[in-house]
């Protein structure tokens, strides 16, 4: 069963997209600031991570790359959310580290496709 990391700040965010994924069949871990998923991430090795990018302690930016210098952790798939939409913000994700890019508000249908693209087809 996939494993995704689940990275937002803001409540109602991750409560929408937690049970719109357990929905799916995924296995979640949350964090709500930068420093938790780093730790988080470094504790379990999700298969994916949806790491939001405007966070506490930490930005999302500095903690992708910080999870890219770590050897097991340089092929997990983080995809960067966030409500900044312009191109050099998706610039700025990909150059972090991040494998894909995702604007907010989330349209869950095609996070979800990107989801199992990169899972190999998602939940089993």
């Amino acid at each position: 069963m996939p494993t995704i990391l689940l990275v937002e700040d803001n409540e109602m965010n991750r409560d929408v997209l937690s049970r719109l994924l357990q929905k799916r069949g995924y296995t979640l871990f949350f964090a709500e600031d930068g420093q938790e998923a780093y730790s988080v991430a470094m504790a379990h090795h999700p298969d994916l991570i949806l790491m939001d990018i405007s966070l506490p302690i930490m930005d999302g930016y500095e903690v992708t790359r910080r999870l890219r210098l770590e050897p097991s952790m340089q092929s997990t798939i983080i995809i960067a959310l966030t409500a900044h939409a312009m191109s050099r913000d998706r610039d700025r994700a990909l150059a972090s580290g991040c494998t894909d890019y995702e604007t907010k508000p989330v349209e869950f249908s095609r996070l979800l496709a990107k989801i199992e693209t990169h899972l190999g087809g998602g939940p089993s």
